[in-house]
């Protein structure tokens, strides 16, 4: 099964969720911090309480980086835990020159065997190209970001009177010759979402900046019916794994993303 197959059944099943795992040993509950890999305990139990809720996991890399090499480990002993049914991404951001880029694609991929990436597409499309070489993988390239300064280049008004963040959906679209192509869209500003959502097209959408960020479920969801949308997942990182501090945090998060689903589901008249 390739990585928008992965997506689509989920859809199909009413689950949008993509529970993010920025997990960091600062916030993690304090009675963790005494196991030998603290932040691999902490995902296995939030993995083992909210996978047979989510449509994806996302990993952000940022977060095990932070611990050299045995964040490395920690990342891979992650990725083993997540049921194989399930959409994992690797939140990398990555793109640079081609022979660069080919190494990072061949790295979390191929070796990590990643099933998406998140993608920079600033350096244009030689940066791009090696990562789509695969059409089973799903790659998620930046479009526009839910960060305050997205509009310091995202949203510049270029001279075809179109946002720069809009000209670079219309070159994914182009790249999009195995089908494999999808877009970040921060979801903080609703009527930039409202919008922007015909130029899509059938791309794929991960959408960051729900919750935590001011993001609403509710109109995210309404957007997309709207217009009769599906193949997409909505991010939320803090407000599921960080919903409890306590011995209890695992069955918080999956009392949230049970109560994100549910929400979900009526607004879609599941």
């Amino acid at each position: 099964m390739n990585a928008f197959e992965k997506l689509k059944n989920k859809n199909k099943e009413g689950k949008f969720i993509c529970v993010g795992l920025d997990s960091d040993i600062d916030k993690i509950p304090s009675h963790l911090k005494k196991m030998h890999d603290p932040i691999l305990e902490f995902n296995k139990l939030i993995i083992e309480s909210t996978s047979d809720y989510a449509a994806a996991f996302k990993l952000n890399f940022a977060f095990y980086e932070r611990n050299g090499y045995q964040g490395l480990l920690t990342l891979e002993k992650t990725i083993s835990l997540i049921p194989k049914d399930l959409l994992i991404i690797a939140d990398a951001k990555r793109g640079d020159i081609g022979n660069t880029s080919e190494m990072y694609a061949k790295a979390i991929l191929d070796k990590m065997d990643f099933d998406s990436i998140t993608v920079n597409p600033y350096m244009g499309e030689d940066s791009i190209i090696p990562f789509l070489k695969n059409p089973d993988k799903l790659i998620f390239i930046l479009a526009l970001t839910s960060n305050p300064s997205s509009e310091d280049f995202e949203k510049l008004k270029l001279q075809n009177g179109m946002f720069l963040f809009q000209q670079v959906i219309e070159k994914i679209k182009k790249w999009n010759k195995n089908n494999n192509c999808g877009i970040v869209f921060g979801a903080t500003n609703s009527e930039e979402l409202k919008d922007n959502i015909s130029i899509f097209d059938s791309l794929p959408v991960l959408l960051p900046g729900v919750g935590a960020q001011g993001g609403s479920l509710e109109d995210v969801i309404n957007i997309f019916n709207q217009n009769n949308r599906n193949e997409y997942i909505i991010n939320v990182s803090r407000g599921i794994i960080y919903k409890s501090n306590g011995i209890d945090f695992n069955e918080s998060a999956k009392n949230e993303i049970i109560t994100l689903n549910t929400k979900i589901k009526k607004l879609l008249n599941y």
